[in-house]
């Protein structure tokens, strides 16, 4: 495998480059020595008699902050703790807490509550990725049920930033990328708030060079 970045003579070929799965167009280099270098992602035509079209969709590189897996361990303890409110109050007018059905359900409970603060969050942060480039943007999201998006900066509406009770705590914010898609808007969530300043900053700025319909 040629690793990114390094040059690869194409004299008399034509190859075809995909970029991120947005849009597919092909060049000729025709005896003028080394073409451009070719990063990954890209792909030349076996057959060079001839243009094949290729279309892929690779995954994002950027993580979220490691704080992250704090944020979604505080929210799921905070997402049981209805549960052992409600186990409370049934102990209380049931007046007797320690039979074998409030025992079970309490046993239950704090079983599933420590696998979903320990687990998940380490789950998440595995699988949770972003990426921005000039011509879009692409996030990863889910645990068990995954979902992979790309937003392509022309269809841009808005970028902003949210902070909840829990990011401002630990410093953390979500940039929210609205686009004219059905699918509604982006979300890259658990960023450092300098990254998400960041962030926002440059999409402002590419969304406001790029030429688009955005309706």
């Amino acid at each position: 495998m040629r690793l990114p970045g390094t040059p690869v003579p194409l004299q008399g070929l034509r190859a075809a480059v995909v970029v991120r799965g947005l849009r597919t167009w092909s060049y000729a280099n025709r005896a003028r020595g080394a073409a451009p270098a070719i990063a990954a992602g890209w792909w030349i035509a076996k057959d060079t008699s001839r243009f094949v079209p290729v279309t892929t969709m690779t995954d994002p590189q950027w993580q979220p902050s490691p704080r992250a897996r704090l944020l979604w361990a505080l929210s799921a303890g905070l997402l049981w703790l209805p549960v052992f409110v409600a186990q409370i109050v049934w102990a209380v007018v049931d007046s007797q807490w320690t039979s074998w059905p409030h025992v079970a359900v309490l046993v239950a409970s704090i079983v599933l509550t420590a696998l979903h603060i320990a687990i998940v969050p380490q789950w998440r942060y595995r699988v949770h990725r972003w990426e921005i480039s000039d011509t879009a943007v692409y996030t990863r999201t889910g645990w068990l049920s995954q979902e992979r998006r790309i937003a392509p900066i022309s269809r841009v509406q808005t970028v902003d930033t949210e902070r909840g009770p829990l990011d401002r705590l630990l410093g953390l914010a979500t940039v929210t990328v609205t686009t004219a898609s059905s699918a509604g808007a982006v979300k890259i969530t658990a960023l450092d708030q300098d990254v998400a300043d960041k962030t926002v900053a440059r999409l402002t700025d590419i969304a406001g060079r790029t030429v688009g319909d955005a309706t």
